[in-house]
């Protein structure tokens, strides 16, 4: 469902105007050549040496359409809430229109369904698990992407649309490297342009699923500064993790088993640790730590039994 919705943004918002744009360049160019053959008899004029064979393409499109949950949540304004436990991903593709849903999602009091795509896309920045496509496009042409829902239908990249890409690419430490295309680029740089892309939407709400994904630790450091930097400015950011101890840095945990909601609290409630550790099975243990000052929480794996060793 996910790939189809952002297929059908692909095909109808990029490549289908460039097609089109495409065959009308090619069509004149090779009337032009046949011209230019007829009078001058030069082999090199051959429409179809001077033509277009095929219309540009791009590989990812950002079409964020917030439809609904499984589960009833709110989000809080200026937080980082952090999504943990079994098939969390499922809740945030339904919470983009992705995925289907049952129930419903109301943004600031309002139905979401009522809610123009355009002001959604605006509004809600998308980061999907293992997005595909774009990979003819340049890292600075994929961040540039995040800028369409804020740009009429062919319309040109404006001012503000570059310098938003520029910022979102040096933001994740993206900049160097935006000339190559997204294919040349390893698994780390690759996640750090599309966490880029979803950047340059400015949207108050970021969505992100496994953002932390091939990013070495370095750049997982880079990430969690950049979504307090976030949370400062006042902008909602809802992340699904597999790593609980960055998850336990967030303002506020969501705790699911199997799809369905099992705890919401803070991060530093002994509740909130409980729960962690029993979705999972109580195989891990929630433990206090002093980092510069500040006390943060970390999950520690916990022996295994000799029988459980034995068995294995």
């Amino acid at each position: 469902m996910r790939q189809d919705t952002v297929a059908t943004q692909i095909v109808w918002d990029i490549r289908l105007p460039r097609t089109l744009g495409a065959w009308l360049a090619g069509a004149l160019l090779g009337l032009s050549g046949a011209v230019a053959q007829g009078l001058f008899r030069n082999p090199l004029a051959d429409p179809f040496l001077l033509g277009s064979a095929s219309g540009a393409s791009l590989g990812v499109a950002l079409a964020l359409v917030l439809a609904g949950s499984a589960a009833s949540q709110a989000a809080f304004d200026g937080a980082w809430l952090a999504r943990l436990g079994l098939t969390g991903a499922a809740i945030v593709g339904a919470l983009t229109g992705l995925l289907p849903r049952t129930g419903q999602v109301h943004w600031q009091g309002d139905p979401a369904d009522g809610w123009p795509a355009r002001q959604r896309a605006q509004h809600i920045a998308w980061l999907g698990q293992n997005q595909t496509g774009g990979d003819d496009l340049t890292a600075y042409e994929v961040a540039l992407l995040g800028r369409l829902p804020h740009r009429n239908w062919l319309a040109a990249p404006s001012q503000a649309d570059h310098a938003a890409a520029e910022q979102a690419l040096r933001a994740t430490q993206a900049w160097d490297f935006r000339a190559r295309l997204l294919s040349q680029l390893s698994g780390g740089e690759r996640q750090r342009v599309l966490l880029a892309r979803a950047l340059a939407v400015q949207a108050p709400v970021l969505l992100m699923d496994e953002p932390l994904a091939n990013l070495d630790p370095p750049h997982q450091a880079d990430w969690l500064q950049l979504v307090r930097q976030l949370v400062a400015q006042g902008k909602t950011v809802v992340s699904v993790l597999h790593e609980v101890s960055m998850a336990l840095q967030a303002d506020d945990l969501l705790i699911l088993n199997q799809g369905r909601l099992v705890h919401q609290g803070l991060c530093a409630a002994p509740t909130t640790h409980r729960a962690l550790e029993a979705v999972f099975e109580q195989r891990i243990s929630v433990q206090p730590v002093s980092l510069e000052g500040a006390r943060r929480w970390v999950a520690l794996m916990k022996p295994q039994s000799a029988t459980v060793a034995t068995e294995l």
